[in-house]
């Protein structure tokens, strides 16, 4: 055990520790441990794995911090390794010097304005347990190449760029679980330009990620979200399960609490096989975003609170939206949001077991909410393929369901229902253009109904 006091780093804040912990690093076993103190680092503590051997960092407990007092992350872990996650593609070497580093147990805090926290490249199951990064930039920063990365019981918080960033990075292989990951002016797991397979979030508490905590001027409508994928032009990201997480956040222009873009080549191919379950997700513009997607099930969430949908998903393809509750709190009817689903441009879509709820007022009444502007409580627009099957649409305004230009529609046992003492539904069903294909079959109304000719009605449109 390298004990970095035995080296001459003094833990008091005061003196510049940079040296004494690279000589910590350079002379000893492997395993840097950090007592209590605040150890002050004005430039990063490079770890070489290839040089260095196996490394374990640690701060005992989490009772040490590391102060960065230079530009660039506090910790670079850096490895070699260039091929896959596949035990056959290994070089022996790899096993003997670089296999997973470890950090654990302790702080790191940024007193640069462009200090970050962790940088991981060309590493092998780099591991961060129990770690606490605040007031950097971005809190940990994977690019170029990584496998196999573990992310656990770690707070990431009230960093002025990115908590998680996944940046130009081929990854196979990483799991995010149990952290606490808010306040990232530019997002809490962000994902941009990179090649990833096999990514779980879960467990975790993401919240609050965009500028409102940060308040630097004329930057509130920068494009953020708890969970941000871009795939680019370059990126494809598929092999994504997020569940068993609370993602929330405040309201910001642009922003959504999880944001898929693909591709916008016709195969949208680059964002999908992706999986969203069991999450409580709410209180942002848009709750669900999705742009060139293919193949996302959706499912178990309760989703609420979107200043201009719950759910947005546009030139998307194959997309299963299960058993969810849309809604809102109905403790504050002072402070409600409207609710609601809009599928533009769409094709082979299954909606079942889900149910919507409105606000009781048909409109925000949360002082200074910007208006919404929609035609009904869900809208499809130009799609086709789309089955809704034992959906309950509770309360829509003005319409409920509103269909344009939308072909091979079928609505199975659904209840599209206004049940307000006074009702403020203009019409349960609104669909206008063409409709091929089109069919209604044993739904529930107590609205007016207005249909293209060519939608065939099996059963009465009324209520039961």
């Amino acid at each position: 055990m390298a004990n970095v006091r035995e080296f001459g780093a003094m833990g008091d804040g005061m003196h510049d520790d940079t040296a004494a912990i690279v000589h910590a690093l350079e002379e000893g076993d492997g395993e840097l441990e950090f007592p209590r103190g605040d150890y002050r680092i004005t430039s990063t503590i490079v770890v070489d794995l290839q040089k260095y051997s196996r490394t374990a960092i640690h701060g005992t407990g989490g009772i040490a911090k590391l102060l960065m007092y230079g530009a660039g992350p506090a910790i670079f872990l850096k490895g070699t390794h260039t091929t896959s996650a596949d035990p056959l593609s290994f070089r022996p070497e790899e096993w003997q010097r670089e296999r997973m580093p470890t950090i654990s147990q302790i702080e790191i805090e940024g007193k640069h304005a462009d200090a970050d926290g962790v940088k991981i490249q060309g590493v092998m199951q780099p591991t961060l347990a129990g770690v606490l990064i605040r007031q950097v930039r971005n809190a940990v920063h994977i690019t170029e190449r990584a496998r196999n990365v573990l992310l656990s019981h770690c707070h990431f918080y009230y960093n002025t760029g990115i908590n998680v960033w996944l940046d130009r990075v081929n990854l196979h292989q990483i799991i995010i679980t149990g952290c606490h990951i808010s306040y990232g002016r530019l997002g809490g797991i962000r994902i941009e330009n990179s090649e990833i397979r096999n990514l779980e979030i879960t467990g975790n508490d993401i919240e609050y990620n965009n500028n409102r905590a940060h308040k630097v001027p004329d930057a509130d409508d920068i494009p953020t979200a708890e969970i941000y994928v871009d795939c680019g032009p370059t990126g494809t990201v598929r092999e994504v399960t997020i569940s068993s997480n609370t993602i929330q956040a405040t309201y910001s222009p642009k922003g959504a609490n999880i944001r898929i873009i693909g591709s916008d080549t016709p195969e949208r191919q680059k964002a999908g096989m992706c999986c969203i379950s069991g999450n409580v997700i709410g209180s942002q513009e848009t709750n669900v975003h999705l742009t060139n997607a293919r193949g996302i099930t959706i499912e178990g969430n309760y989703i609420y609170s979107g200043h201009h949908r719950n759910f947005l998903a546009e030139r998307c393809h194959s997309l299963v939206i299960g058993s969810n509750c849309f809604g809102h709190n109905p403790d504050y009817l002072e402070k409600e949001l409207c609710t609601g689903i809009r599928l533009e441009d769409c094709e082979n879509i299954t909606m079942t077991g889900l149910q919507i709820q409105d606000a009781q007022a048909g409109e925000h009444t949360v002082a200074g909410a910007v208006p919404i502007k929609r035609d009904g409580l869900i809208e499809l627009i130009r799609c086709r393929r789309v089955n809704l099957t034992g959906v309950q649409v509770f309360e829509g305004y003005p319409d409920a369901l509103h269909l344009v230009d939308s072909s091979d529609v079928l609505l199975t046992g659904c209840s599209i229902l206004d049940t307000r003492d006074e009702p403020k539904t203009a019409a349960s069903i609104r669909w206008t253009g063409k409709a091929p294909g089109s069919r209604i079959i044993q739904c529930r109304t107590n609205r007016p109904v207005e249909l293209p000719a060519d939608v065939l009605v099996d059963g009465p449109l009324g209520e039961a």
